[in-house]
């Protein structure tokens, strides 16, 4: 390996400590910085010496598999947007945890959104995220962890989760909790843990206890100090972009959103504009000047 190597290795593991020491010990910390990473070898570089700096996990499958990171992450918005009813999940049973015996796991989850929606929540929920969720913790029903701010998280995606995560408890899991990428990230973890209480107290579920809050969205150091001043609820900090690339030396910023699916577009909402898709095909150009 040549000094320049070895330097950059060692930048990008103290690095990471530097994140650890801000976001403090009892946080966990997840690498997401695989579509950023900066070099031919840059994905799974940072994601082992992030490792090594003090993250608890990488959403780098392949770096998990070659140096034996453990792994964690949650689904895509586009995936969110795939579903538009309860309708188009083909798998609807699930075997329950300890009994091994299958049973209808979507008719479970309509019955707590409806019981939700009398009790706890008043607004309306987006089926389509809904069926997300579901088709979600069927696939992965020991490790769900849903993305809540497609839509409105507040409103939306935590109602949502929660009607997931009775029936997850009632088929004998334990879901992981719910990932937060935009907005006011101290007001949404604060308000998001203010309602897994009111669902423990009113449904009687007392695991919503347990949940955990994780965030991200393009979070640095100067991030993770302000949260604290702000008293957050975050338990769990995704951090891509700022942690494995040098800051002076810019990462391309785009991302990949869905906005039509059969010829029926799709839209993802956010609080912040500049993440809000705009639906439907669009025709691409490039258009050259005078000047070539």
């Amino acid at each position: 390996m040549t000094p320049c190597a070895c330097s950059c290795l060692s930048l990008v593991a103290t690095n990471a400590c530097r994140y650890r020491l801000a976001a403090g010990k009892d946080a966990q910390l997840l690498e997401f910085g695989l579509r950023r990473a900066q070099g031919p070898d840059g994905s799974m570089t940072a994601s082992r010496y992030c490792y090594l700096g003090g993250f608890d996990a990488t959403s780098n499958c392949k770096a998990s598999q070659l140096f034996d990171i453990p792994l964690r992450g949650t689904h895509a918005h586009s995936f969110v947007c795939t579903f538009k009813s309860m309708d188009e999940l083909q798998i609807r049973e699930l075997a329950h945890a300890e009994t091994g015996v299958s049973s209808d796991f979507v008719a479970v989850v309509l019955k707590h959104a409806e019981t939700l929606g009398q009790t706890v929540f008043k607004g309306q929920t987006n089926e389509g995220e809904l069926a997300a969720f579901t088709g979600y913790a069927l696939a992965f029903p020991r490790n769900s962890m849903c993305l809540v701010d497609t839509y409105n998280t507040l409103k939306s995606g935590v109602p949502n989760f929660c009607a997931v995560a009775m029936a997850l408890l009632d088929f004998g899991y334990m879901p992981l909790g719910v990932r937060l990428d935009s907005g006011d990230l101290a007001y949404l973890s604060k308000q998001t843990r203010k309602i897994f209480h009111e669902v423990a107290e009113k449904t009687g579920y007392q695991k919503f206890l347990d949940m955990k809050i994780c965030a991200s969205n393009e979070i640095n150091e100067q991030t993770l100090l302000s949260l604290n001043q702000q008293s957050h609820q975050v338990d769990i900090f995704g951090i891509g972009t700022h942690l494995v690339t040098c800051q002076n030396q810019t990462a391309l910023g785009c991302v990949y959103k869905l906005v039509s699916v059969g010829g029926v577009p799709r839209m993802k909402l956010a609080q912040e504009m500049s993440k809000v898709s705009i639906p439907a095909r669009k025709d691409i150009y490039r258009l050259k000047d005078a000047q070539g």
